[in-house]
């Protein structure tokens, strides 16, 4: 159960284990267990529906129709905590009957944390589990260190489809055609070094960091352009605005020769173009703040996208020195408002952001980590490799 109609990071993430563990199911002799899926966590999107190929279409209406005796089956709750019975808010409840967890076998939630711990309530729905499934090392270490049961919390790391997502099958999207000019000069990006950024829009994702290091490091001569891919997050749409307002409350001075090209798209890319989009980028940037796992990051490493995001939470479980370009983190800073106001998170270094952004685009190194970020996704994230770690958790509950 997961908000398989909605986008975003759980969607997406949910959508990855699902085609893992069907293929894996298709390829097996004698499978032990059938897969079923319902909608739970957030609201539907016609959009990103309408966005997915018609074989994914096909495959969650099959597999929306797959029926299961309560008592033999295993519920995943693929979601926030807040979303688990009792919901916090409207949603379909998982696990989904009104007495909650004792009508079946066995229910885990899978779930992730972007800040340094969980809130006590949240530690109490992952308690009431039977087992947590988290994808990285730090979520293990936060999770237990916030009080979760530690037999409870079992490390399962995210697949990524790396045929979908492999740049030798896709030509590259023609970004102008999609992108909104903010600040600098209307530049073709056929002949400049196109960086890549793809967040929602909130203080969490780094933004703020990656303009400032990005328009006080470059200019207009600097043949260089930068795209942000994003999207509203209880907030307005007028991107355009807020990016100038940054800039004139930050008093960063316009560059005598004028301000290197920022476009925003703000438009719905369909899933089966994202990987065009990336084969649009020479490098893929993301100084955020804290991550669950960093879906766009893995994506572009799959792509073979150099990239430079920060060193610390959920991306710390693939960054390495050889396929990326790891970002300092100056310090650690108090998260000022909203549910986990008082947790910390990291501050991205500005300045090696700025030294790494310069250092991509001229250096011969950076292709290179490309190619080994696309190896180590097929090596250790790959749907089949993932589908394994799954179902041998599966069979272990199924034993028991």
């Amino acid at each position: 159960m997961a908000p398989f109609l909605s986008g975003g990071g759980y969607g997406s993430e949910a959508w990855s284990y699902v085609l893992a563990l069907n293929d894996y199911l298709k390829d097996a002799e004698t499978p032990d267990f059938k897969l079923g899926i319902d909608q739970h966590g957030d609201l539907e999107s016609i959009e990103f529906w309408e966005g997915l190929p018609q074989h994914l279409r096909n495959l969650a209406i099959q597999l929306y129709q797959t029926e299961c005796r309560l008592n033999e089956t295993i519920v995943v709750c693929h979601s926030e905590p807040g979303a688990w019975y009792p919901p916090l808010f409207e949603t379909l409840p998982c696990p989904p009957t009104p007495t909650g967890y004792d009508d079946f076998k066995f229910v885990i939630g899978r779930t992730m944390f972007e800040t340094d711990r969980l809130n006590s309530q949240h530690v109490k729905r992952c308690n009431r589990m039977n087992s947590v499934w988290v994808p990285t090392d730090f979520h293990v270490s936060t999770f237990v260190q916030s009080g979760v049961d530690p037999a409870k919390v079992v490390k399962l790391v995210q697949p990524i489809d790396v045929n979908f997502f492999d740049p030798s099958r896709h030509k590259p999207l023609d970004i102008a055609s999609v992108g909104n000019l903010v600040l600098g000069p209307d530049s073709n990006p056929s002949n400049k070094f196109v960086f890549l950024s793809v967040f929602k829009w909130e203080f969490r994702k780094g933004w703020d960091v990656l303009l400032k290091a990005y328009l006080e490091e470059f200019s207009r001569d600097d043949e260089v352009v930068l795209y942000l891919l994003t999207n509203p997050y209880h907030s307005t749409r007028d991107f355009d605005n807020k990016i100038i307002q940054f800039v004139q409350d930050s008093n960063m001075e316009n560059p005598n020769n004028g301000w290197a090209p920022v476009y925003v798209i703000d438009t719905h890319i369909a899933h089966i173009d994202l990987p065009r989009l990336y084969k649009a980028a020479d490098a893929f940037v993301l100084p955020s703040r804290g991550e669950g796992w960093g879906r766009p990051i893995v994506e572009a490493m799959a792509m073979s996208l150099p990239v430079i995001t920060t060193n610390w939470s959920g991306p710390t479980e693939y960054l390495t020195d050889e396929n990326s370009f790891p970002l300092p983190v100056d310090r650690m800073s108090q998260v000022m408002e909203g549910p986990f106001k008082g947790h910390l998170w990291a501050e991205p270094s500005v300045g090696e952001l700025q030294a790494l952004m310069r250092h991509v685009i001229s250096n011969v190194e950076a292709k290179s980590k490309g190619k080994q970020a696309r190896k180590d996704m097929i090596t250790n994230f790959s749907p089949e490799i993932v589908a394994g770690i799954i179902a041998g958790h599966i069979q272990t509950i199924l034993d028991k």
